[in-house]
C-alpha cells in the first residue's frame, strides 16, 4: 500500500454539499474524483461498491463514507461534461445515485436522447431536466468539484482519497481494502 504523500492532500474537505453514500464522521471518508465516460472510472466505482458491502458486514454501516466528485476529461471524453450535467440535474430531484449508477452501467450510451431515457425510466420531471441541462444550471458545481480536483494534485481519472489522503497503489480489490481498513488504524 503507498500513498502519494507529494500531491497527497484533498485540498477540499468532504462537506454535506458533496454527494454521499453513509455519514460523514465514518471511521473511513472515500473520496473519489470521477468520469462517467472514463472506464477505469466506472471499474473502481464497482470496486468500491463491493468493498463498502464487505466492510458494512465486517465493521457495520457506519463504518466507510463514500463521496463522489466530478471531473470530467472534457478533452477526451465528449459526453464527460454533459453526464456530469446530468447527474447532478437528477441530484435535484433527489435522484443522484441512481442516475449515478445508470451513467456508470451503460457508458457506451451517454448521447442526449440516452440521458432523457435514464432520466424517464427514473421518473424525473424531464421538463425540469432538459431545462437544468439546457441552461448549464450545474457548470459551476461542476466546476468547483474540477478546481477542488486539481488543488489536491488530480490530473486524471480515477483519484482516490482514503481520509484525506491520496491512494496511488493498484486499482484491485485486496490492496484498496487493505488501505481502507489501515486508513481507520
Amino acid at each position: 500500500m503507498s500513498f502519494d504523500r507529494d500531491r497527497s492532500s484533498l485540498f477540499v474537505p468532504p462537506s454535506i454539499q458533496d454527494h454521499i453514500k453513509g455519514v460523514l464522521n465514518a471511521a473511513v471518508v472515500l473520496v473519489m474524483y470521477g468520469d462517467y465516460q472514463c472506464l477505469e472510472s466506472a471499474d473502481v466505482y464497482r470496486l468500491i461498491k463491493v468493498i463498502g458491502r464487505q466492510l458494512s458486514v465486517s465493521f457495520g454501516e457506519g463504518y466507510l463514507c463514500f463521496i463522489f466528485r466530478h471531473f470530467p476529461q472534457i478533452e477526451i471524453h465528449s459526453h464527460a461534461q454533459r453526464t456530469a450535467e446530468a447527474a447532478e440535474a437528477a441530484a435535484v430531484q433527489g435522484q443522484f445515485w441512481p442516475m449515478h449508477e445508470m451513467l456508470f452501467s451503460h457508458q457506451q450510451e451517454l448521447g442526449n436522447g440516452y440521458l432523457v431515457e435514464y432520466a424517464n425510466n427514473l421518473g424525473l420531471d424531464i421538463y425540469h431536466f432538459l431545462q437544468d441541462i439546457s441552461k448549464k444550471v450545474y457548470i459551476d458545481h461542476i466546476n468547483e468539484d474540477i478546481q477542488s480536483g486539481l488543488k489536491s494534485g488530480v490530473t486524471a481519472t480515477p483519484a482516490l482519497f482514503i481520509n484525506g489522503i491520496r491512494y496511488s497503489d493498484r486499482w484491485n480489490i485486496k490492496q484498496l481494502m487493505a488501505a481502507i481498513v489501515t486508513a481507520n488504524h
